[in-house]
């Protein structure tokens, strides 16, 4: 199912202890501790591999996160933003991650931008809590869809490169 980069990949981001979600106060500060130095060290691990290709950052609290990805097919770059809310009974539930402007343009998305992830990614999560966390939701889940369902967006022309979304937007 994985393919040896991106279980290289995971592998080299820390593994997370503590089981709290954002109704948990204190426990929930060192939970979000974890998932920060998680993410830094898996945005480190990126930029050191040319593999650089989502910016995000959460709100004072850590339940809600916003940010871009970006992909390159065909030397073209696609660019969308993306958001998530921490659902109040994490981690023991994964987040839904939302790309909102690709709502509707593609099956393997629910309503309002949510992208699926149910079939492949939600039991591999559920076995893996509480050590899974924001970094590997995004190199196990929001990654491999961006690499599935780009390809077949652009053949589709649903989307265009960000260099021609700039002319069209002016």
């Amino acid at each position: 199912m994985l393919s040896n980069k991106t279980k290289a990949t995971v592998k080299k981001i820390p593994l997370l202890k503590v089981r709290a979600g954002p109704r948990d106060k204190e426990a929930w500060g060192n939970r979000l501790k974890e998932e920060l130095k998680a993410m830094i060290t898996y945005v480190n691990n990126n930029k050191e591999n040319d593999n650089d290709w989502f910016f995000i950052t959460p709100n004072a609290d850590g339940t809600q996160w916003s940010g871009k990805c970006w992909v390159y097919h065909e030397m073209q770059k696609y660019e969308f933003q993306f958001n998530f809310e921490i659902p109040i009974t994490y981690p023991v539930t994964p987040f839904e991650i939302v790309l909102p402007e690709l709502d509707g343009k593609t099956v393997k998305m629910y309503r309002g931008g949510k992208i699926c992830l149910s079939a492949h990614f939600k039991p591999l999560w559920s076995k893996n809590v509480p050590r899974f966390g924001v970094a590997h939701a995004l190199a196990l889940g929001l990654a491999p869809w961006l690499a599935a369902e780009v390809p077949n967006l652009v053949d589709a022309k649903l989307i265009l490169p960000k260099t021609e979304q700039k002319s069209v937007e002016t």
